[in-house]
């Protein structure tokens, strides 16, 4: 496609002509062997009319060249005519839109998630097609039409959260699961949570290895994605027609209580009903939906009636924090990262124990 001019472009009527020509054939002839008029083919010739499967037939009687041989040349010609079309009238919009998208595309294009054609027209015909657009400008419809269910009281960039949600359904493409119903999904998710809980202990390179096996097993593909400037997004959850779910996360704050505390967050979303639509849960954003899934993380990661009687010790110790965290089989980042949400520690203590525990 790169380098394509007009004039490249070989209407079928050129092949017609060699055709002719080696048969030492003139118009007249082939108008009596098809039965049309010297007109027609003259037309055809000349690039002013397209050879037609009725004709494609009439030429295969008279050439004893398949039918099938002249309709290929006319589509591969509609089609090389339209991609050209195409690339000439790439809007000024488009183009403004695609350059807005920099840190996307150097993400899409490192993990070779789509070709990077040589020029800007090509890679913004691709871009259309990855994201199942016709044209980049109709993105922001897509998003306020409810394509995603999607709290509009949050400032975003819709080209970029547009293009970060189909980054997480292409990479949890990829990812093989197996087929459940909804209802054994979340059964058997609900039976593994102890089992993922504990995966916080284990390096970042192992643990999301192992989130990947169990959310496979329960017929959910989770996958982590990049976080990009102009999308506030601590996850996404989707289940498609065929049943399945896809969980997608970033690592947007880098904080492990932040993580955990999200993906269980995010878990709690599936099992109340949160995935039926494409679903993002954006930073920062309070309704009773997200309430219930904070709630449903807090009692997960640290159970509730332990968690009480801790803070009624008032021993918040690094000691203290420690034993009680290797009691509940999580990191010690995670209970202190709670105690800082809820002002039982400042957002400074311990930050050497936040920092030690970053994921990346």
């Amino acid at each position: 496609m790169s380098g394509l001019s007009r004039d490249m472009i070989i209407h079928p009527g050129e092949t017609l002509r060699e055709v002719m020509e080696d048969r030492n054939m003139s118009q007249q002839e082939l108008a009596y062997r098809t039965g049309v008029t010297p007109k027609h083919i003259s037309t055809v010739l000349n690039g002013e009319k397209n050879i037609s499967s009725s004709f494609a037939k009439k030429l295969e009687y008279a050439f004893n060249i398949d039918a099938e041989f002249w309709m290929n040349l006319q589509a591969d010609y509609d089609n090389e005519l339209l991609e050209f079309n195409e690339l000439n009238n790439i809007s000024s919009e488009d183009v403004d839109i695609f350059k807005s998208l920099k840190t996307v595309l150097q993400f899409i294009y490192q993990n070779n998630i789509i070709p990077k054609f040589e020029t800007l027209e090509e890679q913004i015909l691709e871009l259309r097609k990855y994201l199942n657009v016709s044209e980049l400008n109709l993105i922001p419809n897509l998003v306020s039409s409810g394509a995603f269910r999607a709290q509009t009281s949050v400032s975003y960039d819709p080209y970029v959260l547009f293009a970060w949600q189909r980054i997480c359904e292409s990479l949890a493409e990829k990812i093989e699961t197996e087929q459940l119903s909804q209802t054994d999904q979340i059964t058997k998710l609900m039976e593994i949570c102890p089992r993922i809980k504990e995966l916080s202990l284990l390096p970042q390179e192992k643990f999301i290895t192992k989130l990947q096996e169990y959310f496979s097993s329960c017929g959910i593909a989770f996958v982590i994605a990049p976080s990009f400037k102009g999308a506030p997004v601590q996850g996404y959850i989707k289940t498609a027609q065929d049943g399945k779910t896809t969980i997608c996360m970033t690592f947007r704050q880098k904080r492990a209580d932040i993580f955990w505390f999200t993906l269980f967050h995010e878990i709690a979303h599936f099992i109340n009903g949160d995935s039926k639509q494409k679903f993002i849960d954006f930073e920062s954003t309070e309704n009773s939906r997200e309430t219930k899934a904070d709630i449903f993380a807090q009692n997960i990661l640290i159970d509730k009636s332990a968690y009480q009687a801790f803070i009624k010790t008032n021993n918040f110790s690094l000691n203290s924090i420690n034993s009680f965290s290797k009691k509940q089989n999580i990191l010690p980042a995670i209970l202190i990262g709670r105690l800082q949400k809820e002002k039982f520690l400042n957002w400074s203590d311990y930050s050497e124990q936040i920092k030690k525990y970053e994921i990346m």
